[in-house]
């Protein structure tokens, strides 16, 4: 999560807000100075078997450009954090 605050807007942590998975990000899209990613997930139809699978489009995020690349480069920046974190040799357990 970002601390950024330079806008002067309070954040309010809503505890009631949806949560998303999306397998991939299918499309990417620039107008009137917005970005318009496309996300999917694999979604399997029950009603007959075997059932048939279908790539779903589960929802659209659209950003102003200068949030996108803030959101583009964090989101970067935490991975490769996540990866030099995990590649650091940890220690044995020591049951006992």
């Amino acid at each position: 999560m970002s601390n950024d605050k330079s806008n002067g807007a309070g954040f309010v942590d809503n505890l009631h807000a949806p949560e998303v998975f999306a397998d991939a990000a299918t499309g990417f899209f620039h107008f009137n100075g917005n970005i318009r990613i496309t996300f999917e997930s694999v979604r399997v139809d029950h009603s007959t078997s075997p059932g048939p699978v279908h790539r779903v489009v589960i929802g659209r995020l659209n950003m102003p450009v200068p949030a996108a690349e803030a959101f583009a480069r964090g989101l970067l920046d935490f991975i490769e954090a996540q990866r030099a974190a995990n590649s650091t040799p940890q220690a044995k357990a020591t049951i006992q």
